[in-house]
């Protein structure tokens, strides 16, 4: 499936938008504001929940966005295709292809580098609107050193968080980019590729609707953070999509000069 989000924006060579491959895994977790925040990029989605084939470690094109999902990152029984993906994202992140790993996808990526998620994690679920606090590794990251300078003294920034597995071990050689009151690996990037738990791409009515499927979640609650954070959500939200499709882009124009 073939879904080009910008019309404009080209690489100025052959006409061709940098391409960018997005794994889903789940129907109800989409890219949701991504869909209009990735500008300037030919995104491929691959509904890997309805039996489309995963790409190979060379088919991905300039990035790699996988998304998050009802399952575990360890439910390789029922859902076949975790471990192929297990395996494209630890290929892919030891290239210089940018990848992004968001809820699901950042632990499937950890896993995929040697850490380790625990499930049903002992702080409970976190969901609603959270407060993400930068570490002093994250001011001069390729991807989140902008949200930093935007929080400024603060150095917290509003995510949407639904999750309730969760990264207890970092994989080696990971840098540990930010964390939560509740749970310590909110972002961390290895390699190429960096992790989010939180979802950047949520909106209010998608994270209505997770709540709504969540005995132990206060749809109300969750409604009223995002009502009241929701400029500030937005903002932050933007900021990831333009930083990764700047990423891509980039990494697009590199391949460009050494072929």
């Amino acid at each position: 499936m073939t879904v080009s989000l910008s019309d404009h924006d080209v690489d100025g060579t052959d006409g061709a938008m940098p391409r960018v491959t997005v794994v889903q895994s789940s129907p109800d977790v989409g890219l949701d504001r991504f869909a209009e925040w990735l500008t300037g990029l030919d995104v491929r989605l691959v509904r890997a929940d309805l039996g489309e084939a995963l790409p190979g470690p060379a088919e991905v094109g300039d990035g790699l966005v996988v998304l998050g999902g009802q399952m575990s990152a360890y439910d390789d029984a029922t859902t076949p295709w975790l471990r192929p993906l297990r395996d494209l994202l630890a290929v892919v992140s030891a290239t210089d292809v940018p990848a992004l790993g968001i809820c699901l996808g950042a632990q499937l990526l950890a896993v995929a580098r040697g850490g380790r998620v625990e499930l049903a994690a002992p702080p409970g679920r976190e969901a609603g609107v959270i407060d993400v606090r930068w570490r002093p590794e994250a001011a001069s990251d390729a991807l989140v050193g902008p949200l930093v300078e935007m929080a400024a003294a603060a150095r917290t920034s509003p995510q949407p968080s639904m999750h309730g597995d969760a990264v207890v071990d970092l994989p080696r050689g990971a840098v540990w980019l930010a964390a939560s009151a509740t749970y310590p690996f909110q972002a961390f990037r290895v390699g190429s590729a960096w992790g989010l738990q939180f979802h950047p791409e949520a909106g209010l009515e998608t994270m209505r609707a997770w709540a709504d499927g969540h005995e132990d979640v206060d749809t109300e609650a969750v409604v009223a953070q995002m009502t009241t954070r929701a400029e500030a959500v937005e903002t932050c939200g933007r900021a990831l999509a333009d930083g990764f499709a700047s990423l891509v882009r980039d990494r697009a124009a590199a391949r460009r000069v050494s072929v």
